[in-house]
């Protein structure tokens, strides 16, 4: 446990830390990650933004979809590493959480929603593509009957708001990530194989502008090489690990 001795050491020393998290985090509560041995895409093939502009029956699919799997995704609950996380930001070790992932589990763990970026959207969220509008998307579920949702404020086109293959991130999204980055003392990456981009971009970035970068992951990753800090180690345990240590 020494990495994590340090790490403690280093949100301890700067108190201005901020955490990056992929799909390994929430593998604890159940949910599958996109890349590994057995990740989703292994199994089936990602969602195309154009087929989703292009085509509407893979758009009314998309919906067919959501109303099969939303309800198990919506029972997920958070793990010991959410709960940690949430816990060293209440302590002031960790002030936000940029996270890669859809499933809105830090939020349930008790992150201030006003903290969390979520760069790849949320499946709890609907987005309007023509102004950009989000809501809930309970509605647009409960709702649709087999045509097309549209959205209630402009008539656009709306989808899950979660980020598709070839569509851009949202761009207020990455600023401010990576803003976030640039001021950081100590960037936490959790659970991220960090091979995906331009989210990838922002511990690159926080390692750039001068922050102690850390890396907690089960598996290597591109950035191990320029980490100032390395724990291969599941999620929970060892944020559980620093919690302890910074709240004896």
């Amino acid at each position: 446990m020494a990495a994590l001795d340090r790490l403690a050491e280093a949100l301890f020393e700067r108190r201005s830390g901020i955490a990056f998290t992929g799909a390994g985090i929430s593998t604890e509560s159940g949910i599958p990650d996109y890349r590994g041995p057995n990740g989703r895409w292994k199994r089936m093939p990602p969602p195309e933004f154009r087929s989703f502009l292009t085509d509407p029956e893979r758009r009314l699919n998309h919906w067919r979809r959501r109303q099969e799997r939303y309800p198990e995704m919506a029972a997920k609950q958070p793990n010991a590493g959410h709960y940690a996380l949430a816990k060293l930001q209440q302590l002031g070790y960790i002030q936000e959480i940029v996270t890669q992932n859809i499933d809105g589990l830090h939020q349930k763990a008790g992150s201030d929603p006003a903290t969390v970026i979520e760069l790849h959207g949320s499946v709890h969220q609907v987005r309007c593509l023509d102004c950009g509008r989000l809501f809930d998307a309970e509605p647009f579920d409960r709702e649709f009957d087999g045509e097309e949702p549209r959205c209630p404020v402009c008539g656009g086109m709306v989808k899950e708001s979660t980020i598709s293959f070839g569509q851009s991130l949202v761009a207020d999204d990455l600023r401010a990530a990576l803003t976030l980055a640039r001021g950081a003392g100590v960037m936490l990456v959790v659970g991220s194989s960090l091979a995906v981009n331009p989210a990838a971009k922002v511990p690159r970035e926080a390692a750039r502008s001068g922050a102690i970068l850390s890396i907690i992951n089960n598996e290597p990753t591109p950035l191990d090489d320029i980490a100032d800090i390395l724990a291969h180690a599941p999620a929970g345990a060892a944020l559980t690990y620093l919690v302890d240590a910074l709240n004896p």
